[in-house]
């Protein structure tokens, strides 16, 4: 399985859009600094894909992920690839039993098929919308 994190907020993507002439489109802009965390892991070989919403990102908040995913796939052995997050290479994470943590070269999200699922996200869903809140978010 791939892993990465995702922070996603309350700050409007504005992004070109297509209206008849004369109409110029109206696209409502925010700024507020309010974001949360979207962790997601997916499987090559089946494309399974796994997300939790957390808070942080953190070590704490990874071994909670960690811990998700080996009790969703408990039966099976898991070999994660994460990025070089430093909350990936601390101290205090402890690696479930049925998990091996293998981490990608430096400088490479181009190697994690998660990068491409955060790009789609924010291209499709995020773009020239506006949150009220969090929980809308």
């Amino acid at each position: 399985m791939f892993q990465d994190e995702a922070r996603f907020g309350r700050i409007t993507d504005t992004r070109r859009c297509w209206c008849p002439r004369p109409v110029r489109p109206l696209c409502m802009a925010m700024v507020t600094q309010e974001y949360t965390y979207a962790y997601a892991a997916v499987s090559v070989r089946d494309g399974a894909l796994d997300t939790l919403i957390l808070p942080t990102v953190n070590s704490r908040c990874m071994q909670i992920f960690l811990d998700e995913i080996s009790s969703r796939y408990s039966e099976d052995r898991i070999v994660m690839i994460l990025d070089g997050a430093g909350w990936h290479k601390s101290s205090t994470l402890k690696t479930p039993k049925n998990m091996r943590l293998i981490s990608l070269p430096p400088y490479s999200p181009e190697l994690n098929p998660v990068e491409h699922l955060w790009d789609e996200l924010r291209e499709k869903a995020f773009g020239n919308v506006v949150f009220n809140s969090l929980h809308a978010l």
